[in-house]
């Protein structure tokens, strides 16, 4: 009996030219791509930083735009964490990150809540009150030096990763 095309097609995804997309090397394709947009988003927040109180319209317009890609690879790395943490076969194969970054990571996604809560707050708020303005610098310290580490231990493979797209 001959299977039926629907039957005989493969269910995973196909990107152009054929090549399947998804599975833990669409997600760490798709993680790493977002990491390039939030690294070019950051250094233009990192200058506004430097002169705020002029570039002060400047640093909200970013860190809204920051918002999407900031959420996208919160879930990207959530999706693979729960993926290896659940046993799926395909992303225990491909290995947990290394121990400091799994130590790490907890800090890194709540230093980036409470930062980017807190902006939001201020915008929503009005005129930023004392403790809020604390919550936003004391959690932009935390954050800085997280991602810090972060960034670095990732710096070498994301360029492949994104430049292969």
């Amino acid at each position: 009996m001959r299977a039926s095309p629907i039957t005989a097609r493969s269910s995973a995804p196909v990107a152009r030219g054929g090549l399947r997309s998804g599975g833990t090397a669409g997600n760490e394709r798709l993680t790493a791509a977002t990491a390039t947009v939030l690294f070019l988003l950051l250094a233009v927040e990192g200058v506004t930083i430097l002169f705020l109180r002029p570039l002060l319209s400047l640093h909200v317009f970013v860190g809204m735009l920051l918002i999407p890609p900031v959420v996208l690879k919160l879930a990207s790395t959530g999706y693979r964490f729960l993926r290896y943490y659940s046993g799926s076969p395909s992303y225990q194969s491909k290995g947990a990150p290394h121990p400091l970054l799994r130590l790490l990571a907890p800090l890194v996604v709540l230093s980036t809540a409470a930062l980017f809560a807190s902006g939001v707050d201020m915008i929503l708020a009005g005129p930023p009150a004392g403790f809020v303005v604390g919550i936003h610098k004391a959690s932009f310290v935390v954050w800085i030096a997280a991602t810090g580490v972060h960034v670095l231990a990732h710096l070498r493979r994301v360029p492949q990763l994104t430049l292969g797209d």
